[in-house]
Order: C-alpha cells, then structure tokens, then sequence
C-alpha cells in the first residue's frame, strides 16, 4: 500500500496492519500458514504444467476433484499431510517440496495489508 493512503487511512481512523497481527497469530502459527499456503499454490502450478484436470489429480491421490479445488485454494481445513500427497501424486518431487519451503520467505514480502476500523 503506498504511504500516502496509508496516511489518510489512518487519519480517517483506520487501523493498518497484516493479516496475522489481525487474527492474533503467534510468529509460529503464521510461518504454519504462509507456508501451507505456498504449498497448495505448487500443487495448482505443478497440475497445470503437467496438464492435469483437477479431477485427474483426485483420481491419482484416490481422493475428491473438491478436495482439490480446497486443496489449491488454501482451505484451512486441509492438512499438511494432504497437501504433500497432492503434491508427490502430481509429479512434483522432494527438491519441489524443499524449493517451496525455502522460498516461502518471499510469500512475506507480498504479504498484503489490511484495513479494519
């Protein structure tokens, strides 16, 4: 968000902040998350690269299209454990999973800001 609208944001008595400092997360609940969360993105971009339906990946994980669909779109509901099977059934290997997790410090940077009154 750019300063100046941050500036009157605040002015008007918004109050700006992270998602995390919003819902009250600990430092480690929110490395949990940012890291789930880029995780189930590699399972949509690795799907797609091998142009797989999300039908055909539920079929491969003996699982739902829905479950899929939760999976790719962050749904908190789904487990780690879930995620990784997604993964390694859509082709991607360890390096992939290993990549991931050392990238995920770039997810932070992108982190978007959030407005409440």
């Amino acid at each position: 968000m750019d300063i100046n609208k941050r500036q009157r944001l605040e002015t008007a008595g918004w109050c700006v902040g992270t998602p995390s400092k919003f819902l009250k997360l600990s430092s480690v609940e929110a490395e949990i998350v940012e890291l789930k969360l880029a995780l189930s993105q590699r399972v949509k971009e690795i799907r797609e690269s091998h142009h797989l339906s999300q039908k055909a990946l539920a079929k491969k994980m003996e699982s739902s299209q829905s479950r899929v669909a939760k999976i790719e779109a962050g749904d908190p509901s789904v487990s780690l454990d879930l995620i990784l099977r997604a993964l390694f059934s859509s082709g991607a290997t360890r390096s992939d999973v290993a990549n991931v997790i050392s990238s995920s410090e770039l997810n932070k940077e992108n982190s978007c800001e959030l407005v409440t009154l």
